[in-house]
């Protein structure tokens, strides 16, 4: 934080394996789209020493983007990590994407790292997305801090930004959210804009010059000593305020001039326990240039303020027969107990799993156990297997440097886990250990694909289990009742990336076709029906007659079977036929064909033939019976129906209700909830929902979340019911 000696960048930013916990800094990049994080990361990087002066990796790569789909959609689209070296300090960048659509990337990006770096644009604030991820680093005490991009807009506004910032993320306490440097404007240019040329430093009092395209340091002069006092005493006060000296604050009122490293020294403490929340600014490097503006002040702060992997406390882990084990906290000599939090396709090296080692060494070709629980529910099967560890490495943009070991607290790529899947514990062999899986968000936008061709569709299944298996966001349902292959996702954006590498990495081509919720069908009162089924024609004949009474149960009654017949007029060995043909056709449908459930058959009469009947023409019989019945009886459509929970900030409830009015729903109630938002539980129908996740986010400018899960089903209204019953009769 303060005015530190660095290490000569050139080889500092050729980041290796660590080896010890306490030369590890794990930091995700928290931000909107747009907001500067990828930028900011190789600015970073650039002035580590771990790119050349054009921002290239020195040995040939780029330091992200590298999926080609991010490419084509000009923004990320996925977890990447940059390593870099600092004074000694391996920092570990994980940059995250700030589309909504792709949270879950950012959640195994919050997963692996100890401390989360939020990146707010000057020129457009912060977003409601970027509010909500605060407030889940606050609820577990993650150390956060805030960097100021885009200075160099024309609108940008440092001091108004700050403003914004203690206010959306300081809460009960605005004074710890404060800048630890104020940017210094050169002249106004002919359009009038001034450029930020330097920071001058509230602890240190010293003016730091980057317009040379290097960190100067020199003293501030004239008007600039000023802009300091005011900001600095509000700084000294706040980082006090946070001190575990509790006499320090008494020395300070008391006239006492602190001394600069006590400041910095407090800051630092006061960062790593996630009490303050220092402010800084940055800007990528001009052209030729070496550093950008802000990035050693930040690299200053990540390797002095961040907490070590040691101060992060690892997740639940317990035994495969779920009892819990406690583990020393990042301990290279302990049990080894490591986490795949991102699985991806290598069209050279195949798949590739990014590991945090929370316990223990992880060594290549090493036997290691594979742990996956509790997504079964989207498509992934429980496994547990032991597996060869392929070659390790460390990544850097497209290249991988190879490593010998990695140890707790790092993280590193490792080749070749075959069965290992996002979210998958590797533990030991002869110990195996599983780690409680971190909370994924719900997959609540339904896609319904078809293969393109035969080609496509041999291939379809194997692509679609190596997706679900790359991201644990995505939920594949083949549903029994529609026969429909749905490919759940977060949004229209994440659908569009996952059709794109089905094609791309997987070679398969699918077509988008409308999802059909799961209707039923049950009559609306009793009827009668008679089925017969005679036919002869030469030799061994069909003969089968039956007669039968259809009336409405309940919900959730099913199909009921009663035999009424008397005197043998249905021999006993053809009723079973009678009941198996009903249920036959029953699973078909009688109107529209969807399932027909909630009805009493009751077999009442019919005839045989002593040589001509069968279980086949009974079969037959039973099915034209339930059939006839339907003809002439009233068909009532069945819709699914949710129960929809929406947490919605105060400000959009109005406008969230009354969207749910209009989808046919029923307000069952709203309550309270922590941090101006309230929750609203509604019944909606399922057929009203299918694109809820993309139009609740432009409802509330993505600062919504919703859950559904199944109700019931329930009676259709008339004229929604017809329209759905032509469009089957003109689909048929």
């Amino acid at each position: 934080m303060g005015d530190k000696a660095h290490t000569h960048p050139g080889a500092a930013g050729r980041a290796q394996a660590a080896d010890r916990p306490t030369s590890v800094r794990n930091v995700v990049l928290v931000g909107h789209s747009g907001s500067g994080k990828t930028t900011l990361v190789e600015a970073l990087a650039l002035t580590a020493g771990a790119v050349n002066r054009a921002g290239r990796v020195e040995d040939g790569g780029t330091v992200s983007d590298h999926d080609e789909i991010e490419h084509r959609q000009q923004r990320s689209v996925q977890l990447s990590l940059v390593p870099v070296e600092w004074n000694g300090i391996k920092v570990n960048l994980l940059d995250t994407p700030g589309y909504a659509d792709f949270v879950g990337e950012l959640r195994a990006g919050l997963r692996a790292a100890d401390a989360a770096l939020f990146v707010v644009s000057a020129a457009d604030g912060v977003d409601g997305s970027t509010r909500m991820v605060w407030d889940e680093c606050a609820a577990v005490g993650m150390p956060r801090a805030i960097v100021v991009t885009h200075l160099e807009a024309a609108r940008a506004d440092f001091e108004e930004m700050t403003r914004v910032c203690a206010e959306t993320f300081g809460g009960d306490d605005p004074d710890a959210v404060l800048p630890l440097y104020l940017p210094l404007r050169g002249p106004e240019g002919p359009d009038g804009h001034a450029p930020v040329t330097g920071l001058i430093g509230l602890l240190t009092r010293k003016l730091f010059d980057y317009s040379s395209g290097e960190r100067v340091a020199n003293e501030p002069v004239g008007d600039q000593v000023p802009l300091i006092e005011e900001a600095r005493g509000r700084l000294i006060e706040g980082i006090i305020s946070e001190s575990e000296d509790e006499t320090l604050m008494d020395r300070y009122l008391g006239g006492e001039d602190v001394d600069v490293r006590t400041l910095i020294d407090d800051a630092e403490r006061a960062v790593a326990r996630g009490v303050f929340f220092p402010v800084l600014a940055a800007a990528p490097a001009a052209p030729g240039a070496r550093q950008g503006l802000g990035t050693v002040e930040l690299l200053d702060l990540i390797t002095g303020g961040f907490p070590t992997p040691l101060e992060h406390g690892t997740p639940q882990v317990t035994t495969l027969d779920g009892r819990p084990r406690e583990l020393k906290p990042c301990d290279p000599d302990a049990p080894l107990v490591a986490e795949v939090v991102k699985t991806s396709s290598d069209p050279y090296v195949g798949r590739l799993s990014l590991v945090r080692v929370f316990s223990g060494t992880l060594r290549a070709d090493q036997t290691v156990h594979v742990s996956g629980h509790g997504l079964t529910d989207r498509g992934h099967e429980d496994h547990d297997v032991d597996e060869r560890v392929g070659a390790l490495s460390t990544p850097f943009g497209k290249v991988q440097r190879p490593v010998s070991h990695v140890i707790a607290g790092d993280l590193a790529c490792v080749a070749k886990l075959s069965r290992a899947e996002t979210g998958d514990t590797l533990s030991s062999k002869d110990d195996p250990l599983v780690m409680d899986p971190w909370e994924m968000p719900d997959p609540l936008l339904p896609q319904a694909i078809e293969a393109h061709s035969k080609a496509d569709e041999d291939k379809l299944s194997q692509g679609l289990s190596r997706l679900v298996a790359e991201d644990p966001t995505m939920r594949l349902e083949q549903n029994q009742d529609t026969h429909q292959v749905v490919l759940w996702c977060l949004g229209e954006a994440h659908a569009d990336v996952a059709l794109e590498r089905l094609r791309s990495r997987y070679g398969v081509q699918v077509d988008v076709v409308p999802h059909r919720v799961s209707l039923r069908e049950t009559f609306g009162g009793r009827a009668s029906g008679r089925g017969r089924h005679v036919k002869q024609s030469g030799g061994h004949g069909q003969f089968a007659i039956c007669e039968i009474e259809v009336e409405p149960l309940p919900n959730g009654s099913g199909i009921e079977f009663v035999d009424k017949v008397v005197g043998g007029a249905v021999p006993r060995q053809f009723v079973p036929s009678v009941e198996k043909g009903i249920r036959a056709q029953a699973r078909k449908g009688v109107a529209a064909g969807h399932p027909l459930v909630d009805v009493r058959v009751t077999l009442l009469d019919g005839k045989a033939h002593s040589v001509d009947s069968s279980d086949a023409a009974f079969q037959t019989a039973g099915a034209l019976a339930l059939r006839e019945a339907a003809a002439d009886a009233k068909i009532h459509l069945l819709e699914p129906v949710a129960e929809v929970s929406v947490l919605v900030g105060d400000d959009y409830v109005g406008t969230v209700m009354s969207d749910l009015s209009g989808r046919r729903g029923r307000v069952l109630g709203t309550e309270q909830s922590p941090g101006g938002r309230t929750l609203i539980r509604a019944e909606v129908p399922e057929i009203e929902i299918g694109r809820y996740a993309v139009d609740l986010r432009s409802l509330s400018h993505g600062t919504a979340r919703f859950s559904r899960r199944y109700v019931r089903h329930e009676p259709m209204p008339p004229q929604v019911a017809e329209r759905v019953k032509g469009e089957a009769r003109a689909a048929s």
